[in-house]
């Protein structure tokens, strides 16, 4: 559905050097500056994949969408989404996806959402019944019905971002660009687009990437990651992968009896646990000696509690991170 071939994106942006003379001076003589946004990225997406695509800020996430979307053009690659090169904007693309920016509305902001949804049901040329069914069918999804009639600068955050989705799915799109659709929501209304989400995805086999810097949204959604940085892709694998590419690291907690870690207690090789303020201690230690550290742990004096954790999520990509600085 989706295959991306050493796509690269070149921005550049004009140093202006400080105060008023630095001006002056960017009159006659000007310095530029090249910054690779995306950096020969290639990767394929089938139909129907629901694919967490993820990095830093400024890691070309949010330029690899708006190429993939044909809002800005590539420097050199290609791309083609369901049989279409997006740098053409054919207007039959532009009827089978759909983009959702986080932090941006298509909504109008002093008109209720359903006149919005109206506008766009003229502009994809819906049927009535079509158009009907869909959105009966969406708000019911993501309980919004009774805020239709509100203006969108009066909703809270999480509702709008609901609107925004129902918007871009009204015309039942094959291919879905989302980027940071939770961002600034609470965690209930996270937990809500997330459940609409996986089932909209199971449902109508509708293809998904989805950028995101909650975790959660990630583990629960996504079985396959992407990760860039710096503008390449230093992973494309299932997310369970990424303990063997990032860590093979696990953390123990323990709480002693007494809330107390004897000194001396623990060999001076396996390092100095980390207390935490509600008196556990943490322990991280290589994967394949957990049981072993665990059994000395107990060992070592009486133990109210101890548990055997994986290394979060975000920590391994973060490691990812620091290993391609």
């Amino acid at each position: 559905m989706i295959e991306v071939e050493n796509l690269t994106r070149v921005f550049r942006t004009y140093k202006k050097q400080p105060g008023f003379w630095g001006g002056v001076k960017g009159l006659f003589q000007r310095e530029f500056e090249e910054i690779r946004a995306a950096n020969e990225i290639s990767f394929t997406i089938g139909e129907g994949e629901l694919v967490g695509f993820l990095g830093p800020n400024g890691a070309g996430k949010t330029t690899t969408l708006k190429m993939l979307s044909g809002l800005i053009f590539p420097t050199s690659g290609r791309a083609r989404v369901a049989g279409f090169d997006p740098t053409k904007r054919e207007n039959a693309y532009r009827r089978i996806f759909a983009l959702v920016l986080g932090q941006k509305n298509q909504l109008w902001w002093d008109l209720p959402a359903i006149e919005s949804f109206l506008l766009l049901r003229h502009i994809y040329g819906l049927g009535a019944a079509q158009y009907k069914a869909t959105l009966d069918e969406l708000v019911t999804l993501l309980d919004v019905g009774h805020k239709l009639n509100v203006m969108v600068r009066e909703l809270s955050l999480g509702e709008r971002m609901k609107m925004e989705l129902i918007a871009a799915l009204l015309h039942r799109p094959r291919v879905l660009f989302l980027d940071e659709p939770t961002i600034g929501l609470d965690v209930v209304s996270q937990k809500a687009v997330r459940l609409f989400l996986r089932d909209y995805n199971r449902r109508y086999h509708t293809t998904i990437l989805l950028t995101s810097h909650y975790m959660a949204d990630i583990k629960a959604l996504c079985e396959r990651v992407i990760v860039i940085h710096k503008g390449r892709k230093i992973h494309d694998g299932a997310i369970d992968q990424l303990d063997a590419t990032g860590s093979r690291q696990k953390i123990i907690k323990f709480r002693p009896v007494d809330g107390v870690l004897l000194p001396g207690a623990l060999s001076p090789l396996l390092g100095q646990p980390k207390p935490t303020e509600d008196g556990e201690y943490v322990l991280q230690v290589p994967g394949e000696q957990a049981v072993a550290i665990s059994q000395q742990i107990l060992a070592a004096g009486p133990v109210a509690d101890i548990t055997i954790e994986d290394v979060p999520l975000e920590d391994i990509i973060a490691e990812l991170f620091g290993r391609q600085k």
